[in-house]
């Protein structure tokens, strides 16, 4: 059976979409989006969740994949993929782990 169904796509006052996706990610992109928003919130000095995280690097990025032909590919989100994950291979089971510990903030401490 597929579970896949079509995101669901609301307008905002604001101008903007809110989509909502199901996205599978490497523990250690988890990591670093946790990273991501604890700095994001030290910057607005409140809490932030994964989802703004991943929002504010999206807007972030420098190139607009929106704004490119449909044929093109913008090269720099393969660049952050690939650094991302090119990290040593690691089992499974280890890298949750890991992540885990970085996110919560106790890498290290055990």
């Amino acid at each position: 059976m597929n579970d896949r169904v079509t995101p669901a796509m609301h307008a905002l006052p604001d101008g903007e979409a809110e989509l909502t996706l199901v996205v599978r990610l490497p523990w250690e992109d988890v990591a670093r989006l946790g990273q991501e928003a604890g700095r994001l919130a030290s910057q607005m000095r409140r809490p932030v969740t994964l989802d703004e995280a991943v929002s504010h690097r999206l807007r972030s990025s420098r190139v607009a994949a929106h704004a490119k032909p449909a044929g093109e590919q913008p090269p720099a989100v393969t660049a952050a993929s690939a650094s991302v994950s090119s990290l040593p291979s690691r089992p499974p089971a280890e890298q949750a782990r890991q992540a885990i510990d970085r996110i919560n903030g106790t890498a290290g401490t055990a």
